[in-house]
């Protein structure tokens, strides 16, 4: 589908340890399930294999970064250039001294959550409620049951465009209500989090309730890229306007294009109900987005990260 340009990559790269594969699907790797392949994808071996990669890597090429694809939209058309995607060498949890943990960027939240309850850390199982990695709390400052990542951030550790290894505090990261400062071309590696004294059986407890909860009020079991729509209105803000109420308020729980539908069970959630393409779930999306604009005068954010190229002959409304 794409030209395949990874013999000039391994020309400019001789050393490099990590892996290179050529029109590499991208769809298996999200949980939506759909979208087309990666011109080329970079799995990484380590921190310093990615640092390599970075200083010999042609600028002009295109470079997109994806996480474990919990809120990732890949476009049916692919992504063209090069995608990474971090894997073993970075979803180490190592428990340290002074109720901390140093989390790789590939760490999925919840087994941090689970690591630091089992260690006696409280303050961490918020994580648990998160559909993603540490990677991408990092990027987004991603929350939920009254926690949010910069509440437990101490440093986060993170390669440049030039391959430089940087550590960013987490007065350098900038962070707000699902946003960050720091600077796009960062590619996060670890996140130092900090905790207080807990009690295992209490925190792993406080999970399972999480866990329950969830359960309970999303479609955790469905082709669903979580949370579809930031709130308008960041936590804490006197009559906090909701994605879900304004999205339920303009009639379109429920809603479908071709297979994409939004949760009957929580309607800001995309659902793939099986066959969908990404150009049904973006679609839907726009057009959520579009009568919430109607309806209430709020336009809404997306959440969902929507990478790559439309497939020929495609094209989104509007």
């Amino acid at each position: 589908m794409f030209e395949d340009i990874v013999p000039a990559l391994q020309a400019a790269m001789p050393d490099l340890r990590g892996r290179l594969e050529a029109n590499a699907p991208l769809a298996p790797l999200t949980w939506f399930r759909v979208g087309g392949p990666a011109q080329v994808l970079y799995v990484p071996a380590d921190a310093d294999d990615l640092a390599y990669f970075r200083s010999r890597f042609d600028q002009s090429v295109p470079l997109t970064v994806v996480g474990v694809g919990s809120n990732l939209l890949v476009r049916d058309g692919g992504v063209p250039g090069v995608v990474i995607r971090l894997g073993r060498g970075f979803n180490g949890i190592d428990i340290l001294d002074g109720y901390r943990l140093r989390a790789g960027a590939a760490a999925l939240d919840v087994r941090v959550a689970k690591a630091a309850a089992e260690a006696s850390v409280a303050g961490l199982s918020f994580l648990s409620g998160i559909p993603g990695a540490i990677g991408g709390a990092l990027r987004m400052n991603a929350g939920a049951y009254g926690g949010e990542t910069v509440d437990v951030l101490v440093s986060a550790d993170a390669v440049d465009a030039a391959g430089n290894k940087v550590t960013l505090s987490v007065d350098d990261m900038g962070m707000s209500y699902r946003h960050t400062e720091a600077p796009a071309d960062l590619i996060f590696t670890h996140a130092l989090l900090q905790g207080r004294a807990g009690d295992p059986e209490g925190l792993r407890a406080e999970i399972a309730d999480i866990t329950e909860r969830r359960a309970g009020s999303q479609p955790i079991k469905e082709r669903t890229g979580g949370s579809t729509f930031a709130n308008p209105d960041p936590p804490g803000t006197p009559e906090q306007r909701k994605s879900w109420q304004l999205i339920d308020k303009a009639g379109c729980r429920g809603l479908k294009v071709g297979d994409a539908m939004m949760s009957e069970m929580h309607c800001n959630f995309l659902i793939n109900c099986g066959n969908a393409t990404a150009l049904d779930i973006e679609t839907l999306g726009e057009t959520v987005r579009k009568r919430v604009k109607e309806t209430s005068g709020v336009t809404l954010r997306w959440e969902i990260r929507r990478i790559g190229e439309l497939a020929p002959g495609q094209q989104l409304p509007g």
